[in-house]
């Protein structure tokens, strides 16, 4: 598998270009519509699908681990898709899910932190960082059209990192692929 990731990094490249471009997009233009914003995500999810499934067409028969990379692509596109049909769905249930998904991990942040009090010092910064996250997860719930813009700010920041990193892979993949002599085909 490492010797397939090293022949096809331009593709782990390329992936984290889009996601940097897509963060700074976004950090750019803070005021971005909450419509936008789902219609880039849709742009964004769409590509990465289907550079996910022509990584699983290119790989052939050699690919280990062809069915994760087919399932990431169909779901891409499934999410690509329903992002450009009903964007306005599409938005206001992304945000339900990031508030949901804040509010459940920090009751889960805090209730950990209560169980380590006795075993661990400095447990309240895990609890305080789980009351911040159910305190946004409402905020979120509450005030929606002010909560996109901020998740459009963590979005964006968080787009850039994950670039970064898959662009810092692919240029230790493009180094291990000299190595070894692989070359795209």
């Amino acid at each position: 598998m490492l010797r397939q990731l090293a022949r096809y990094w331009w593709t782990l490249a390329l992936r984290g270009a889009l996601a940097a471009i897509f963060g700074v997009v976004a950090l750019i233009w803070p005021d971005i519509t909450l419509r936008v914003l789902v219609l880039l995500f849709g742009f964004y999810v769409l590509v990465d699908g289907l550079m996910a499934l022509a990584a699983v067409l290119v790989g052939g028969r050699q690919a280990d681990n062809r069915l994760a990379w087919l399932v990431e692509g169909v779901a891409g596109v499934a999410a690509g898709v329903c992002a450009f049909l009903w964007p306005g769905i599409t938005a206001l249930v992304l945000l339900y899910l990031i508030a949901a998904w804040a509010v459940a991990t920090g009751l889960l942040e805090v209730a950990a932190a209560v169980i380590l009090r006795r075993e661990l010092r400095g447990e309240w910064l895990l609890a305080l960082g789980g009351i911040v996250s159910v305190v946004f997860g409402i905020y979120l719930v509450i005030r929606p059209e002010e909560g996109a813009i901020a998740v459009v700010w963590v979005i964006g920041l968080y787009a850039i990192l994950f670039g970064v990193a898959l662009l810092a892979l692919a240029v230790r993949l493009r180094q291990l692929s000299r190595r070894i002599g692989t070359s795209p085909a």
